[in-house]
């Protein structure tokens, strides 16, 4: 396979993901904001802290001031030239699709085109903080479709690999940013750990990644932070985890590698971050502190996916 034909699609892959997961933390920052604010006599303004658990604070105050739910819709939704925007991350899947139509299913392709051209021609002119609910569950469900295609019709070859490869590292980090969001969101003025307050935040992060069943089937206990982190961190039958993603990323890295007739770099930062996660556990987590843990994976995560592009020439 050409080193362009595998780029176009892992990032086509990363793309979706990542649209899908910028979806999920607004959703985070949607319901958290709809929380009442006794101290103020309105409602809370948790999107500082959605804006710095995406990595955006910096541009998205330059370009709109103080971050709320109308410049958090613009910047990270509708602008085209914010490239972690829902609106560039389904153009650029789009543009990558186009490049290697021969290497997808018509049925990916068609998913994915109508995804941009629904986008385009509908929520792009009337998209506002009204029918802000309807459209993420929209996006994740377009981006369910995509996902259901290319699981359903695509060659296990390379081309599977690569995507798959691209969605599992994308899907890592947003993993991360979302349960990092905790971290950024205070409690109120006499609100405590463990609190009604800070049950309904932990909930509502297990909402957003759909796994508050899973918890409840799993640990059959009420939501407690340190189980929230097991969950989705450490668990590998979460879907969602860091270790799960991290396996799947090791496992595609190692049928292209398998296929090639040699390892590469990137197989070995796999294997090493995946490893990781195995022997971790949850107190050492939280002993060295969630917040860093997670910052130490976003980082090691980055530079596992710098290492595929140099791999492959991307």
């Amino acid at each position: 396979m050409l080193s362009r034909t595998a780029a176009n699609l892992y990032w086509m892959g990363r793309y979706m993901e990542r649209a899908e997961n910028l979806a999920r933390i607004l959703e985070v920052g949607y319901r958290m904001s709809q929380m009442p604010d006794p101290a103020n006599g309105g409602t809370r303004n948790e999107w500082s802290s959605f804006a710095i658990a995406t990595g955006c604070e910096d541009e998205m105050l330059a370009k709109h001031g103080e971050p709320d739910l109308d410049a958090s819709i613009a910047f990270m939704v509708l602008d085209g030239d914010n490239p972690s925007s829902i609106h560039a991350c389904l153009r650029a899947a789009r543009t990558n699709a186009r490049a290697v139509r021969t290497a997808m299913t018509s049925e990916m392709w068609e998913s994915l085109n109508d995804t941009w051209l629904e986008f385009r021609g509908h929520w792009l002119q009337t998209l506002k903080r009204e029918n802000l609910a309807p459209f993420l569950e929209w996006v994740r469900n377009q981006t369910s479709l995509f996902r259901g295609a290319h699981s359903g019709t695509m060659l296990r070859d390379d081309a599977f690999s690569f995507l798959n490869a691209g969605t599992f590292i994308e899907r890592g980090d947003s993993t991360a940013r979302i349960l990092d969001m905790k971290y950024h969101i205070l409690l109120p003025p006499g609100e405590s750990l463990g609190g009604s307050v800070d049950y309904y935040q932990w909930t509502t992060l297990l909402r957003s990644v759909s796994a508050l069943g899973s918890y409840h089937w799993v640990y059959r206990e009420p939501v407690k932070p340190w189980l929230v982190a097991e969950l989705l961190i450490l668990r590998e039958e979460m879907p969602r985890s860091l270790r799960y993603s991290l396996s799947r990323v090791n496992a595609f890295l190692a049928t292209i590698a398998e296929g090639h007739g040699q390892r590469f770099e990137c197989n070995r930062r796999a294997g090493q971050l995946y490893s990781q996660l195995c022997y971790d556990n949850i107190e050492d987590v939280f002993q060295s502190g969630l917040h860093e843990y997670l910052t130490k994976f976003i980082t090691r995560n980055n530079a596992l996916g710098v290492s595929i592009a140099q791999s492959f020439h991307f």
